[in-house]
């Protein structure tokens, strides 16, 4: 290909001094995005930041400006214009018309907040971004998997936000001040600043929108992603573990496994929901740890005994009648043994105690 090219350079190059060879075509004028100017949010930022990772407004130039006729001349246009129409490439979510969420434009997806130019632009070109940059095909299980996992953890929530649609119902408990959207907000100037320029302000908040989902896509990637292998082989290995099949065990700490256990159980649809799981610390030791009773709260599925909780090293091997025992927390979410097959034990007791208390209500 290279000798090609040469070939080609050289022979045009010997042509140059016959006469006038043909014209250069004229360099393509630069793709064109249109949001608006003034304040900005967290949605028409990350819009604007996803438009180019594609290859074809990797070198567009972001135009902020409210003048239809100036928005008009874009190539594609975010968060303002009152028109949602992705076929001229236009996805603002602002007319009283618009209603759409992810469910309603994809229906095999679960999710119906409604969507910002944030959510709009990830639906349409999510899966061709993730797929570019991990070199992975666009209909294949990683992007499937990351495509899913990045909306509902990253670009729902500034959904949301943008839309002012409340997290939960009733008045919040405490305040939530740092979320991406509230940083993105306080890039903004200031209401008192003399100079209320919003272009240098919006360059920083497109490289801190920018930054945030790289981050969080590598760690999905990277951590999230073979996270859940090693959770679902624990799943198809628990009955090596412990006859109940009620005890997962991992081999090594740190793997965030509690969300992949809610998923698998459902998409493998076992019979009987996890209890307990066994893993190892970074020093060597054993821990013991309840399944949450569901992804967004403290309380566990199955507790260890209330007689352990709060009690440490000797005192609570004597009480438990198990060698090696560390701790256990003082809400018995977790408990620590020196060895794996101490901390086995204590889940086999907290296990028997749970049929012992079923045996005596019924």
């Amino acid at each position: 290909m290279r000798s090609a090219r040469r070939l080609m350079a050289a022979a045009a190059g010997a042509g140059a001094g016959a006469g006038p060879g043909p014209k250069r075509p004229r360099p393509e004028p630069a793709l064109r995005i249109g949001t608006h100017d003034g304040t900005f949010h967290c949605d028409e930022v990350l819009a604007c930041y996803l438009l180019r990772l594609l290859p074809r407004y990797r070198d567009a130039e972001v135009v902020r400006t409210r003048d239809p006729q100036r928005l008009a001349q874009c190539d594609v246009v975010v968060d303002v214009g009152g028109e949602y129409d992705p076929e001229r490439h236009r996805y603002d979510h602002h007319q009283r018309s618009f209603t759409q969420s992810m469910r309603s434009l994809r229906p095999d997806k679960p999710w119906t907040t409604k969507l910002s130019s944030a959510g709009l632009v990830y639906c349409h070109f999510g899966s061709q971004i993730l797929a570019g940059l991990l070199g992975q095909p666009e209909d294949g299980p990683v992007v499937t998997a990351l495509y899913d996992k990045l909306y509902e953890n990253f670009v729902e929530e500034i959904d949301a936000i943008d839309n002012g649609i409340a997290q939960a119902e009733g008045e919040p408990r405490y305040a939530l001040t740092t979320t991406l959207s509230a940083r993105v907000g306080h890039l903004n100037p200031r209401w008192n600043d003399p100079d209320q320029d919003t272009e240098a302000g919006f360059k920083r908040a497109m490289e801190l929108v920018g930054g945030e989902f790289m981050d969080r896509l590598d760690y999905y990637h990277r951590a999230w992603l073979p996270a859940r292998a090693l959770v679902e082989e624990a799943i198809r290995r628990r009955f090596e573990v412990d006859a109940s099949g009620a005890v997962l065990e991992l081999p090594q700490g740190g793997c965030p496994w509690k969300e992949h256990v809610f998923s698998l159980e459902q998409e493998l649809a076992l019979p009987d929901p996890l209890q307990l799981v066994l893993f190892p610390d970074r020093g060597g030791q054993w821990r013991v740890q309840s399944v949450p009773a569901g992804p967004h709260t403290f309380q566990s599925r199955l507790p260890l005994p209330e007689p352990w909780r709060g009690v440490r090293d000797e005192a609570l091997s004597q009480l438990a009648g198990i060698p090696g025992c560390v701790f256990v927390h003082a809400s018995g979410f977790i408990g620590g043994n020196r060895t794996r097959e101490g901390a086995l034990e204590m889940a086999r007791r907290t296990l028997a105690q749970r049929h012992g208390e079923g045996t005596q209500s019924g």
